[in-house]
């Protein structure tokens, strides 16, 4: 029993601290991520400007997020990360203040989105490299799947909290732009809180980088272009990460944009209806990250062609939510579609962190979320334009039988097909 005890990732003090400090901050993120598109939309009524302030947010992170892998390749992704989330701390808890003030215009909201981009674009490569420093190697398949796991757990649980905070602070006396004022406000200051949490944790933690820092050989810039000729010459990865790129601008992009207005224009419940979407879709990634390692075993390997497959079949399901208009309908297709992608998630991430050399790996996940975070959000600016010309109704069963016809087109590409089969073959930093 002591020998279990020992190898328990959670016997490791700084991984409690940076595990339970993490679940905080993540649970409050959510609060933001419902808060905001609801904000933009009670202000302009506009999906145009929710894409805009979107892109405001995405701009500065995929201008900036390579150079952060490189940062925290060089520095201690402790005190990245510490710089990072202090700084988003200090914006949230600003844009509560002004929207409890009712003092909130617009363009504040688009300077705010700015600056949470640019911290952002430093603490994902920093949170995804901490890791490393802390657990043994044999201990990073559970540690990881501990951090994802409750990751999408507080998928499942935050949206819906926010909704509930966000309905019960509306007043139905004041201005329609004003009426969810206080529980908006109250949602942004939930998660300027929980930041507080996360800061004080990584204040605690002490990882190795710290106190021997690594040396720096050439500029930024330098270690930036060695880390993306890095992944240019390994073939299989290369393929990933341009597909990955492709489905984040042709579908990531309008389904930010598109969920929300769902909610709004054609359900019942408001911002909860909003919630219990993101909801069930946190809550089917929840469950297929825990089905995520069989469905490999199944496949013995084919990690491209399962990951293609789910695709399409996401890409079906997707392009359903154009005939939605109950709430409960549309949670059991995002609650499918989570399933899905949790699976995929999992695996591919998994795939990368084996095939990487460590001295890379701020670099190749930096690289990793670009494709996701940095380019998703620019084509929701152009979704929003998109739907002052196209229905709703055209843009999701568009997204989705796109995303179809993408994964399908795809499968043949050898690249693609024979990710998980061929050799585990770190390439050394150059």
């Amino acid at each position: 029993m002591a020998t279990a005890h020992r190898d328990s990732v959670f016997a490791n003090h700084n991984f409690r601290l940076l595990f339970g400090g993490s679940t905080i901050s993540m649970l409050g993120d959510q609060f933001t991520l419902v808060a905001l598109p609801w904000l933009v939309l009670k202000l302009t009524g506009n999906p145009a400007a929710l894409g805009l302030v979107l892109a405001a947010m995405a701009l500065p992170r995929a201008l900036f997020m390579l150079i952060g892998g490189a940062v925290v390749d060089r520095l201690s992704p402790r005190r990245v990360l510490l710089a990072a989330r202090g700084v988003n701390a200090l914006l949230v808890a600003l844009l509560a203040t002004l929207v409890l003030l009712g003092d909130i215009r617009m363009w504040l909201v688009y300077l705010i989105a700015l600056g949470i981009g640019l911290s952002t674009a430093f603490a994902y490569p920093a949170g995804s490299a901490i890791l490393p420093q802390l657990v043994r190697k044999d201990q990073l398949q559970p540690a990881n799947a501990l951090v994802m796991g409750m990751r999408q757990l507080s998928m499942f649980v935050g949206p819906a909290l926010a909704g509930v905070v966000i309905s019960l602070g509306a007043h139905g006396a004041q201005p329609q732009a004003m009426q969810d004022a206080e529980g908006l406000g109250l949602a942004f200051a939930v998660d300027a809180v929980s930041f507080a949490f996360s800061l004080a944790s990584l204040l605690l933690i002490r990882v190795h980088s710290d106190f021997d820092p690594k040396p720096a050989a050439g500029g930024v810039l330098a270690n930036v272009a060695s880390g993306v000729r890095m992944i240019w010459a390994d073939l299989p990865l290369r393929a990933f990460m341009l597909y990955a790129a492709v489905v984040s601008v042709f579908v990531g992009g309008p389904l930010q944009v598109g969920l929300p207005v769902l909610a709004d224009t054609r359900m019942d419940l408001g911002a909860a209806s909003l919630g219990i979407l993101m909801t069930a879709n946190g809550g089917g990634m929840l469950l297929g990250s825990f089905l995520s390692g069989p469905a490999s075993r199944i496949v013995r390997g084919r990690l491209g062609l399962m990951v293609l497959t789910i695709d399409s079949l996401a890409g079906l399901a997707l392009a359903t939510l154009a005939l939605v208009h109950a709430t409960v309908t549309g949670a059991v297709l995002l609650a499918a579609t989570g399933v899905l992608a949790g699976i995929a998630q999992i695996a591919i991430v998994s795939w990368i962190q084996r095939r990487v050399a460590p001295e890379m790996m701020g670099r190749a996940m930096s690289v990793l979320m670009f494709t996701f975070l940095g380019l998703g959000p620019i084509s929701a600016a152009i979704a929003g334009s998109l739907l002052q010309l196209i229905s709703l109704t055209d843009l999701f069963a568009g997204t989705g039988l796109l995303l179809t016809a993408i994964a399908l087109t795809c499968m043949r590409s050898p690249a693609l097909r024979s990710i998980g089969t061929e050799r585990p073959a770190p390439v050394a930093a150059g």
